[in-house]
């Protein structure tokens, strides 16, 4: 038996966000569903060398051929698509849960004189407000524990609120703090209602509204020096806060739809598909397509609808579908859907707020994973690399393989902090310790700066070999040799970010360093066209082809070098000017910079709107103004 996995991943492959991870077998079966805090934490744990893993994990992972893993929001969130999971796929090496009627509600019982709120299994309390159901008993304990510091509402049975009301004397939990009702002897009916209505308005729509007055009253008896009163605000506040933080992935029991999350660029998209039945996730779908055309994000709705729904097959289609952004042809589309589901309406909308949005932030965050990963899985593969050297040696007539592929990009800011990027492929896969940053000085376009970057890049070369250098020491000179230099080697590819112009442009850098070996070639983000020195017209490479998406690859990541570089570089700038005031370190530049969000906001910002920023008083205020606009 082997030591190790052939399907485990890379570890940069797995999300560090909390999760739910399922192994499957050859059939596709689900053998294991599990969450996780930190999913690339927790799942480096079933990869650890077999002899090391307890034997039923070392049974389950030898018997599984792949896993596959769905971001959540929340370690709370993970729990309860946990629980739903494992209930759908009844996985064989999981703890088999029980049939829903046993899982545990938090129920408040509104028609009671005095409401109460409880853990129950019992969905048929007269006038009760259930929320829920809870995957674990403890977890509807936590919550009520959580809650009744914030909203201190009746929590004793009712025979003990029959017999403290009749003999006026306070409850057993009311003696020790666990309960907060009438019984207690601290509010009346008409205040403890009021209470209990907030309390059920705050789980409803976890009402930050609360938190909003918490936090202003408990600033307003600090002001006062009623340090006692802030002190329970205080406490109040952290535990609305508390169960903010434990929101669950569950919806509306009511709620049956499909959430469509999209993520993609011009050549690839991901798609993941929730679907919620009973105010549950039942189930998630993800897939990846090549894009023949760029299309919107519309658009590409359109058609992941077309495909989701029109397989062949016979499909769950439910009354709601939430999408990114409607389609032009969303009525249509409402018809064709309903026309399938045979039984009433579809409605086809987007989700703009509330717990449905923050379910399509989660898809959407999950199909930016998948597609990260393809695009990783998609570069990663050796077959795939040599193809696209091979289609692009092809495509713009070069004798060779471009092995080594080299491309600049330049950034600006309005024209200021004029930086370029250089990065470096070989056979495919970038050499990042090869990459370089320039600063250029002035410049008046960004052909002008492509011209310089280049030149500099060329010169080096021209540079004499080290062991050319003057010296008169053998050995040393056999050292030198030994060591690289910069830029040391020659690329067969240069691709630079633009069109014609900036072709121009770096081909006049080449003709000066009499350079006629390297192959040229800009690259234009808005069709992907590959434009030549001495064409009219651009090369089109298919869009679906290795060639193209590699050349993506490199022209993208030239971008992402240069744009943050020069944000560093705006950064650093701004620093040393303000380092120079007395008074104002690192953590308070760090400070401004937040409050207005740019150096452009804090130049224009008077001394008085300064001062606005915690730990600037009127005379630092006044300096930083006047520095700022001495420049």
């Amino acid at each position: 038996m082997g030591k190790t996995l052939s399907y485990r991943p890379r570890p940069g492959e797995i999300p560090t966000s909390p999760g739910v991870y399922r192994f499957r077998d050859e059939n596709a079966r689900v053998l294991y569903v599990g969450k996780a805090k930190n999913l690339r934490a927790r799942l480096s744990n079933y990869f650890a060398p077999l002899p090391s893993l307890h034997e039923r994990t070392r049974r389950m992972v030898t018997t599984a051929k792949s896993v596959e893993w769905t971001v959540v929001g929340s370690d709370i969130d993970a729990l309860q698509l946990e629980y739903t999971w494992i209930k759908e796929f009844e996985p064989p090496f999981n703890v088999k849960f029980r049939d829903d009627k046993t899982y545990p509600y938090l129920a408040v019982t509104l028609g009671d004189e005095a409401p109460r709120v409880l853990v129950t299994r019992n969905p048929r309390i007269r006038g009760a407000k259930y929320f829920g159901p809870y995957p674990k008993i403890w977890a509807v304990h936590e919550t009520i524990d959580l809650m009744i510091k914030a909203f201190p509402i009746r929590t004793c049975s009712d025979s003990s609120y029959k017999r403290a009301m009749q003999s006026g004397r306070p409850c057993f939990p009311g003696q020790i703090g666990r309960c907060g009702g009438p019984c207690s002897g601290r509010v009346s009916l008409d205040e403890h209602r009021a209470m209990v209505n907030d309390f059920v308005s705050f789980l409803n729509g976890n009402d930050k509204r609360f938190v909003t007055e918490a936090t202003k009253k408990m600033r307003e008896a600090a002001a006062v020096q009623d340090y006692e009163a802030a002190a329970r605000y205080r406490d109040r506040l952290q535990a609305l806060e508390a169960v903010l933080d434990k929101s669950a992935v569950v919806l509306k029991d009511s709620v049956d739809a499909d959430l469509f999350g999209l993520a993609h660029d011009e050549l690839s998209a991901a798609v993941q598909q929730f679907i919620v039945r009973g105010g549950r996730i039942r189930g998630v779908r993800s897939w990846t397509v090549d894009k023949e055309l760029d299309l919107s994000t519309a658009e590409l709705v359109d058609s992941v609808l077309q495909r989701a729904y029109d397989s062949g097959a016979v499909v769950d289609i439910p009354r709601e579908i939430l999408v990114p952004e409607l389609p032009e042809d969303a009525a249509e589309l409402e018809t064709w859907l309903a026309g399938l589901r045979g039984k009433g309406k579809v409605r086809l909308h987007t989700a703009q707020r509330g717990e449905k949005a923050a379910l399509m932030q989660t898809a959407v965050i999950n199909a930016k994973n998948a597609l990260m990963l393809y695009k990783t899985r998609r570069s990663a593969d050796f077959v795939a690399r040599s193809q696209a050297l091979t289609d692009i040696q092809t495509a713009i007539g070069m004798e060779q393989a471009p092995l080594r592929i080299e491309c600049f990009d330049v950034s600006h800011l309005s024209g200021t902090n004029i930086v370029a990027s250089m990065v470096v492929f070989e056979d495919g896969l970038p050499r990042k310790d090869q990459y370089r940053r320039f600063s250029i000085a002035e410049s008046t376009d960004d052909t002008e700066s492509i011209y310089q970057v280049l030149s500099r890049r060329l010169a080096y070369l021209t540079e004499p070999e080290a062991g050319e250098l003057e010296t008169t020491d053998a050995d040393a000179a056999a050292e030198a040799v030994a060591k690289p230099r910069k830029f040391a080697y020659p690329p067969q590819l240069l691709i630079v970010d633009g069109g014609q112009p900036q072709v121009h442009a770096a081909r006049r850098a080449l003709l000066e360093s009499g350079r006629d070996d390297i192959q040229l070639v800009g690259m234009a983000k808005r069709l992907e066209e590959i434009w030549l020195p001495d064409s009219d017209y651009p090369v089109i490479l298919p869009r679906n082809s290795e060639a193209l998406f590699l050349l993506q690859r490199v022209r993208d990541e030239a971008h992402r070098f240069a744009i943050t570089y020069q944000r560093a570089k705006r950064r650093n700038d701004i620093s040393s000017v303000l380092a120079d005031i007395p008074g104002l370190g690192p953590a308070r530049v760090k400070s401004l910079l937040r409050h207005f969000g740019s150096v452009a906001k804090l130049k224009q910002a008077t001394p008085e709107a300064i001062t606005e920023v915690a730990g600037i008083g009127p005379a630092l205020a006044s300096a930083i103004h006047a520095q700022l606009n001495s420049r």
